[in-house]
């Protein structure tokens, strides 16, 4: 049996191992330091790993990924390579007699980024029928693309579309591209065509741009005003560059008199969900879907897809409370 003097040094000793536990978990944020490439997170469960943030590239370094995707994208903010893939094929109308632009609400696009250990991740969110869905998953599937989301973004419409959110991460790009392009291979998305400068778009874009209280920019076809989260948010380990996965987009597309079809989502942590639903809808503005987009981020986000017809710059007014629900900023200060 022990004494109580050996008891008490086992106490001692016990405790002491706990205060040196407890210190090291402390500094583990600071030896690892907020602006290193490589910093140590402490997730649930009491072990660590490690946070890896994205490297700078420039469009050349991607060109092999573009060769085998079939088209070129482009590089925002110096480590998101963004490749579109518009429905240019379909014609989907929406509650009856309302022809939508695929730059509404009918794009497909992938973006990739690189990371400090080496590897590579891609995302995206392609526009998919429903005929073609499960065909197309089964070349995801079977290429090791995962599909995190399944949804969709317009109220009734026709034909049938639905939207996959597509992940792939690893040490070889051209394997993800490969996989990515198995799946589109199996829609009716028509090669990439070249596109003129844009036109003007018919809409009120300053008094949109005063009722949001932020900038966003037309192609020609759309107007659309894109915020992204304020957070540093992770997919896993990885560290997102900003504007990546976690965005809110706002398009309107003209259709004559000041009028406009809105469409678009508002990304959100979850106590902001219901006040960004209520503001929505106090806005006259219609929801579509309330889901998330990924599978492992942190923080949490769920995403709230919405659509509306109206006058452009009251539809912008009827955004700008939910808007201002959320921590975001317009991307074009990011």
């Amino acid at each position: 049996m022990m004494t109580g003097d050996r008891q008490q040094d086992t106490y001692r000793q016990a405790a002491t191992s706990r205060r040196r536990l407890l210190a090291a978990a402390a500094l583990a944020p600071v030896l690892g330091g907020p602006g290193s490439a490589v910093a140590r997170a402490m997730p649930a469960g009491g072990r660590t790993h490690q946070r890896v943030r994205p490297v700078t590239t420039t469009e050349a370094d991607w060109a092999a990924v573009a060769k085998v995707l079939g088209r070129s994208g482009n590089l925002l903010r110096g480590t998101t390579y963004h490749t579109p893939f518009p429905r240019d094929d379909l014609r989907v109308v929406v509650e009856d007699d309302i022809v939508i632009t695929p730059e509404l609400a009918l794009g497909a696009h992938v973006a990739f980024v690189r990371y400090a250990d080496g590897s590579t991740m891609c995302m995206g969110d392609v526009a998919v029928t429903e005929s073609e869905l499960q065909r197309v998953i089964d070349a995801w599937q079977a290429n090791g693309i995962a599909q995190t989301a399944l949804h969709k973004h317009l109220p009734a419409h026709c034909p049938d579309i639905w939207w996959v959110h597509v992940h792939g991460h690893g040490h070889d790009e051209l394997a993800l591209a490969r996989g990515l392009r198995a799946g589109f291979e199996r829609t009716g998305i028509p090669p990439a065509r070249p596109s003129g400068p844009p036109s003007p778009v018919d809409l009120d874009i300053a008094g949109i741009e005063a009722a949001l209280g932020a900038k966003g920019s037309s192609d020609g076809v759309v107007y659309k005003a894109v915020f992204a989260r304020r957070e540093t948010i992770c997919d896993g380990h990885l560290v997102l560059p900003s504007g990546l996965g976690a965005t809110s987009a706002f398009i309107f597309q003209p259709l004559g008199n000041g009028r406009a079809a809105l469409s678009g989502d508002c990304v959100m942590i979850a106590d902001e969900v219901q006040n960004v639903l209520g503001a929505l809808r106090r806005g006259g503005i219609e929801l579509v879907e309330l889901h998330n987009h990924h599978l492992t981020e942190s923080p949490r986000l769920f995403f709230t897809h919405f659509w509306a017809v109206g006058d452009a710059v009251e539809l912008a007014e009827g955004l700008r409370p939910a808007l201002d629900a959320t921590n975001v900023v317009p991307t074009s200060g990011v």
